[in-house]
């Protein structure tokens, strides 16, 4: 999809700002009518810009925070349909950077078969890469905070996971779909980490989503306030981390943490995600038109499908706020 086709561009999605004199820069997700899904540009245009903000001398806080009542609910999964209905015109060179020209010519790249498996592995290895907009904050030599509130659910749950501090509100609520479809997603070793191993097993497992308090609980957020509160608690917390210490200490701590997170794996476990994810052909419904990533549940739309399931939990487990709000 394209802006021809109604979809904002990257520079349009992700918006960028900074502040010399605090020293704050702020990347702001602007597509409120998609719950701030980033189209595959825009995911490219947030690495950029998240190395930007590394280099910058003027930039010493990144704050990354969503327009309008949610933080974000993933990616733009109507764009990456294609990948796995059988689409004939659709390509995955886009998500290597690789773009067709004026004439639609793509360079002379031809990407392997549908049916080979480098076909998706080669998408979900750039899960691991920085430069690609999935684990760009690991590399962040600054301090990074997320302002999270409504959905942190799929991309949105990466950055939470990757980022310094979360602030959030108090009816947010943090997961992935992904583990009500097909079981697994791209940062699961972090999220292990970070959430504690029997927890997160309980979001996989149960495909449930938590609560702004429940991460309090399990120090995966940092502070949990109410909806009004949330862009001047975020700005303390941003001043004070800015006001704190010299850059260079800022990019001594970073490399301390960094350094203690690969320790624990954590470019292992990207890179063992992105091969978990390759498996994504191998996931059939138990039963024919069960939920599953194949042609059948894109037919009518992945969101519409992982709504459909939705309704056989019990409401406050379910995925959507409508859903949550619904009797049995």
């Amino acid at each position: 999809m394209t802006e021809a086709d109604g979809v904002p561009g990257p520079e349009q999605i992700m918006l960028y700002d900074k502040d010399p004199q605090t020293k704050i820069a702020t990347i702001t997700l602007d597509r409120p009518e998609a719950l701030n899904a980033p189209t595959i540009a825009a995911r490219h245009r947030f690495a950029d810009l998240v190395m930007r903000a590394n280099v910058d001398d003027d930039v010493k806080v990144l704050i990354i925070r969503g327009v309008g009542e949610h933080f974000g609910s993933g990616a733009d999964l109507p764009e990456m349909a294609g990948m796995f209905n059988g689409d004939p015109d659709y390509s995955v060179l886009p998500e290597f950077k690789i773009g067709e020209d004026d004439e639609g010519r793509d360079g002379g790249v031809r990407y392997p078969p549908r049916e080979s498996y480098r076909y998706l592995a080669g998408v979900t290895d750039l899960y691991a890469n920085s430069n690609f907009g999935l684990r760009s904050l690991q590399d962040f030599k600054k301090i990074s905070i997320i302002e999270a509130k409504g959905y942190c659910y799929g991309w949105h749950f990466y950055q939470a996971c990757d980022a310094d501090l979360v602030i959030c509100s108090e009816e947010t609520l943090f997961g992935h779909s992904a583990f009500r479809y097909v079981g697994w997603a791209a940062r699961m070793w972090q999220w292990a980490l970070m959430m504690g191993l029997r927890k997160f097993q309980e979001m996989v497992f149960t495909g449930r989503p938590f609560t702004a308090q429940e991460m309090k609980e399990l120090n995966f957020v940092n502070r949990v306030v109410p909806r009004d509160q949330l862009e001047a608690e975020t700005m303390k917390y941003a001043l004070a981390c800015a006001r704190n210490h010299p850059t260079d200490t800022i990019y001594l701590q970073k490399t301390f943490f960094e350094i203690f997170k690969q320790q624990q794996g954590e470019y292992m476990g990207s890179k063992l995600s992105g091969w978990l994810e390759a498996m994504l052909p191998m996931v059939k419904p138990d039963v024919p038109g069960g939920l599953g990533v194949d042609g059948a549940t894109f037919e009518k739309g992945l969101a519409a499908a992982v709504k459909d399931n939705d309704n056989r939990f019990p409401p406050e487990w379910r995925l959507s706020y409508k859903g949550r709000a619904a009797k049995e």
